[in-house]
């Protein structure tokens, strides 16, 4: 069978699964049992058994539930209403005023959280309505929210990350270190945007904030120091050196624990929810993962991953129209799955062809190439028709989906650029895990 029919078949039985509503993780079996079947006679029990268990036993995979569980916890306390009065009086003064809390507050939270929903939740509840009682506009509100919550996905502890790291076998701990600068660079363009719209539409603008004088802002910074402290134990230990990325998550999810307590946000009820609300996600994204390894099992019975590589090679495609082309394809698997569904469906193929290219050249490896995937799959999170924080900001604030995704629009156009600069720079990603941080 030639690879070009076999691929047509995977597609009809991939969409065919996800279009009758099965779950991503099981379309991934259905998918991979057709490859068993069709190279290896029908083995699919055992194969499926021992792929199952390899995949979830692995010690790097327990930082992801821990991770999960940390920002579960931080989600039932007062973090958001904390954080918006310790930023407020630092944003207030600068060109674009307390929009600036949207993107500084989902960068605090994105260093505790890891996903790009309870960042946009946790700080979309109460920066929303001080905004609108202040008289912002409503399409910047939104689509600050929207593009900065993304930030979740890259600032570490990344989910994404994590599952990609795992994926591919490569360090977590490395790649969380390269999402930092990137992060951050990425944080200040959304805030050149903010400025860039307080100038270019004056109309716009709300009244200007009451004066504070500054020993009165540095006591509202008071609210920012446990988060900040947690950001510190949870990062620094990784960036030191002190604990692996699974250490680092437990150390996390007590000082979470401590920081409700200390709110008095911590009950029983909080603490079940919390632990439940992990507990599906961890599942969730396990399922995933299974049916992504058995698929790479299947795929490596076909073929079809080495042979899409060499050809791919056999066009002598510069690196940079690689990188364009596989941001175009992201951009659009990304409006019809989530994040982590695109990133381990799309591994299997796509690992052996960018291995095999000709990126050591440019400055760019599997590490880079993890920062490359979180920023077009953070595009793919207020793209329609599946954008996920599209439909979180729906439910927030009763908009219909096309007014918020014309709201992410600049954001998502900002993503873009952002792309751009990784490929000019590649030492944003690279010099931080290169020079810092051992390769475990």
């Amino acid at each position: 069978m030639d690879h070009f029919t076999l691929t047509v078949i995977f597609l009809f039985v991939l969409f065919l699964l996800l279009g009758t509503g099965v779950w991503i993780g099981m379309a991934l079996m259905g998918v991979a049992a057709v490859g068993i079947i069709l190279f290896d006679k029908g083995f699919v029990g055992a194969n499926l058994t021992d792929k199952a268990w390899d995949s979830s036993s692995s010690w790097t995979l327990t930082a992801l539930p821990l991770f999960i569980w940390m920002g579960e916890i931080l989600f039932r306390t007062r973090l958001s209403e904390d954080m918006f009065k310790g930023l407020s009086p630092w944003m207030a003064r600068l060109p674009g005023g307390l929009l600036h809390t949207n993107v500084v507050g989902c960068t605090i939270f994105a260093a505790v959280s890891g996903s790009s929903a309870a960042t946009l939740t946790t700080v979309g509840k109460m920066s929303i309505p001080e905004l609108r009682k202040r008289g912002y506009p409503e399409f910047m509100t939104i689509g600050t929210l929207a593009g900065s919550a993304t930030l979740g996905l890259m600032i570490p502890p990344s989910l994404t990350l994590i599952v990609y790291g795992v994926t591919i076998n490569e360090s977590i701990t490395q790649l969380f270190m390269a999402g930092i600068f990137p992060g951050l660079v990425l944080a200040g363009m959304f805030m050149i945007y903010v400025a860039a719209w307080y100038f270019l539409r004056p109309a716009e603008r709300p009244g200007e904030e009451p004066p504070m004088s500054f020993r009165r802002k540095l006591w509202n910074s008071r609210f920012l120091i446990p988060v900040i402290c947690l950001v510190l134990v949870v990062i620094g230990s990784m960036y030191l050196g002190i604990a692996t990325a699974t250490e680092a998550a437990a150390f996390g999810v007590i000082g979470a624990l401590i920081l409700a307590a200390a709110q008095g946000s911590l009950n029983w009820k909080t603490f079940t929810d919390s632990l439940l609300g992990a507990t599906r996600t961890s599942a969730m994204i396990a399922l995933i993962l299974m049916g992504a390894a058995f698929l790479s099992l299947s795929m490596g019975f076909t073929g079809l991953p080495r042979a899409l590589a060499e050809w791919i090679a056999s066009l002598g495609l510069p690196p940079t129209v690689l990188i364009a082309a596989l941001m175009i394809f992201y951009i659009v698997i990304g409006m019809f799955l989530d994040g982590i569904s695109s990133v381990v469906l799309t591994m299997a193929v796509v690992e052996p062809m960018v291995r095999t290219a000709a990126f050591g050249d440019l400055g760019y490896d599997m590490i880079w190439f993890g920062i490359f995937i979180v920023v077009v799959v953070e595009m793919a999170q207020i793209t329609p028709p599946i954008g996920f924080n599209l439909f979180v900001l729906q439910g927030m604030t009763h908009h219909e989906i096309g007014y918020i995704a014309r709201t992410a629009l600049p954001m998502f156009l900002i993503m873009v650029v952002m792309v751009g600069v990784l490929v000019l720079f590649p030492e944003l990603a690279t010099w931080l895990p290169d020079n810092l941080v051992s390769r475990r």
